[in-house]
């Protein structure tokens, strides 16, 4: 069941659901709540240095010694960020979650964020029990308009939805060293069995993986 701003409303009351610094008057929606831009941008990074010289980044998962994909950039108060035609940036939100037990929820663009070219992804879930800011890819899908970005904005929002049960994971916390090297986590509880899976997959071995890891 999708909660309404008055179930929302109750559960930040009782405390199960929080957010840091609190919402405002603006953000509480009837369906949903809206999130603010944060401080934080990742930029991708074309190149990197290495023995051998310079050398173009290649995006790989599976690569183990991977290097830093993003270079972190902290906007100061007042200032602003300027994303430039089919530029892709990672920004963060500006609040922090702590998601309940027993509620999930998902991330989803606000259209007039859409409707000026900016694109928001559909970003996928936020786990139930969760804590921290949640990492989001944005877009300019313009050809030749520059978007201006300003921390505190509202520009993307969260639908919750009940799981009827209450899920024990571990606690997945924000960390700007994670977004950065790479902007991929280990799925909570299978730290070190999802490097098992990453070589599988490297060496074709589906089935083997499939066998090996059965639910």
């Amino acid at each position: 069941m999708i909660l309404t701003r008055t179930r929302i409303a109750e559960r930040i009351q009782k405390g199960s659901l929080k957010f840091s610094p609190a919402l405002d008057i603006f953000q509480l929606r009837p369906h949903a709540v809206d999130l603010r831009l944060g401080y934080t941008f990742l930029l991708p990074k074309s190149w990197h240095m290495t023995a051998k010289g310079r050398e173009a980044l290649s995006l790989d998962h599976f690569d183990k010694k991977r290097p830093q994909y993003f270079e972190a950039l902290e906007l100061e108060q007042g200032q602003y960020f300027e994303l430039l035609p089919g530029e892709y940036v990672i920004v963060s939100t500006l609040e922090k979650i702590t998601m309940p037990k027993d509620a999930m929820a998902v991330l989803y663009p606000r259209s007039s964020v859409n409707r000026k070219g900016l694109s928001v992804d559909l970003t996928g879930i936020v786990d139930c029990g969760y804590e921290g800011q949640l990492a989001v890819p944005v877009r300019n899908n313009t050809s030749h308009q520059i978007i201006r970005l300003y921390p505190g904005e509202r520009f993307c929002q969260l639908v919750f939805e009940e799981t009827g049960e209450e899920i024990e994971d571990k606690t997945n916390r924000y960390s700007k060293k994670d977004i950065i090297e790479g902007a991929i986590r280990s799925n909570p509880g299978l730290e070190g069995k999802d490097e098992e899976e990453m070589d599988l997959i490297q060496k074709g071995l589906i089935k083997e993986l499939k066998a090996k890891f059965k639910i």
